[in-house]
């Protein structure tokens, strides 16, 4: 299960510039997520992901936003239904460049294609030869969240369930109190 914590983390973290923008929220219901990795190539991996409103703009401003990195650079172009994106962002040491160009609708169905170049820092491990990761992400509309599920929960590979609001109060209930003066 760790394997895949990691892996949805850094599916958000690679796509995070372009989430780190006041992006469209989702329409409230299942999506599916299809993940390609094109550079390091890695098998696809898809998740389902329930989502509203709320949850979606947690999803941004958390995975995406001020919080977790600090962008030096943020250009967005929209036309018609493509928005590019072109970042600078340092996280956890790391400063990367990235260029992400999203097409579709937030309503039924959109692509985002990723690609990322590491500039200075730890360097992450599966990168290409040219410091570069790339990914892409196919999304599509599924209908409402099926019986029993809630937002922010997203279904992975093998059927393994997690929910990223409890992530988020387990890790609230992890950090150390402050102590009192």
């Amino acid at each position: 299960m760790r394997r895949y914590l990691i892996l949805v983390a850094a599916c958000w973290l690679a796509a995070a510039p372009a989430f780190a923008l006041d992006m469209p929220v989702r329409k409230a219901g299942l999506w599916e997520l299809k993940m390609t990795f094109e550079q390091p190539k890695l098998a696809a991996h898809v998740l389902k992901q329930c989502t509203d409103a709320a949850t979606d703009k947690y999803l941004n401003s958390s995975f995406g936003g001020s919080a977790q990195q600090t962008c030096t650079k943020q250009e967005v172009h929209e036309s018609d239904d493509t928005v590019v994106v072109n970042s600078v962002c340092s996280f956890a040491g790391m400063t990367t460049q990235s260029h992400a160009v999203i097409t579709g609708s937030f309503d039924s169905a959109y692509k985002m294609e990723v690609t990322t170049r590491h500039l200075s820092g730890p360097r992450p491990p599966g990168l290409g030869q040219n410091g570069e990761h790339r990914m892409a992400v196919s999304a599509k509309w599924l209908g409402p969240c099926k019986p029993g599920q809630r937002p922010g929960d997203i279904i992975m590979p093998g059927g393994i369930k997690v929910n990223v609001l409890d992530m988020r109060k387990a890790m609230k209930g992890m950090a150390p109190e402050k102590p009192e003066h």
